[in-house]
């Protein structure tokens, strides 16, 4: 039985502050709150970014669902994993993932709007121009990936997990992880230099 199932570590080997909270919120779910405390604010970052600046009230509602997902399933918990990180983001992008056609529609409206009149000060801002003008293309870069790359790329660059954790979050091996992302970093790149 794994130690997940068992709610037991193997021997010799201590349980990190999460797994700790995790294994003791089984017989005192309050202590659940302490992984909340520690982690919530960073899945919220991470989800407000994903889902976008306008819609805080999602990412409001996406941070509560995972940490209640994260809760309702605390005894399958692996306790060998000291850091819950990668779990809770693995849930919340799955919660985002159902929001996935909205995103895509809005990347596709993004790429097609037309460029906006600058002003006086916007043009001698060198990198607000091409910010500007490599927008559109970026969110069509992004709007043409498949949601499993998509999902990699924002784990690795805005959640900033490793690969391994990356790998642990969508529950793929590492390998997997690497090719991805090296194949997701060149579509995006095809796309920014006008390839396909």
């Amino acid at each position: 039985m794994s130690a997940a199932l068992s709610g037991r570590v193997p021997a010799g080997q201590e349980l990190g502050a999460d797994a700790a909270d995790i294994s003791a919120s089984v017989a005192d779910p309050d202590r659940f709150a302490r992984v909340f405390d520690r982690h919530s604010d960073e899945i919220h970052r991470y989800a407000a970014r994903r889902l976008g600046a306008d819609r805080q009230d999602l990412a409001d509602d996406v941070t509560a669902e995972t940490f209640l997902v994260a809760f309702r399933k605390r005894r399958r918990y692996d306790l060998t994993r000291p850091d819950a990180r990668p779990w809770l983001y693995g849930i919340a992008a799955n919660l985002i993932a159902k929001h996935r056609r909205t995103e895509v529609r809005k990347l596709k409206a993004l790429a097609r709007a037309a460029e906006p009149d600058t002003d006086a000060f916007e043009q001698r801002s060198v990198d607000r121009m091409d910010a500007q003008r490599l927008g559109p293309r970026l969110a069509a870069a992004l709007a043409s990936l498949r949601t499993a790359e998509r999902e990699l790329l924002f784990l690795v660059t805005w959640a900033e997990l490793s690969y391994e954790q990356a790998a642990e979050a969508l529950g793929v091996p590492v390998g997997t992880v690497r090719s991805r992302l090296s194949r997701t970093r060149a579509k995006i790149r095809a796309a920014m230099e006008g390839r396909r």
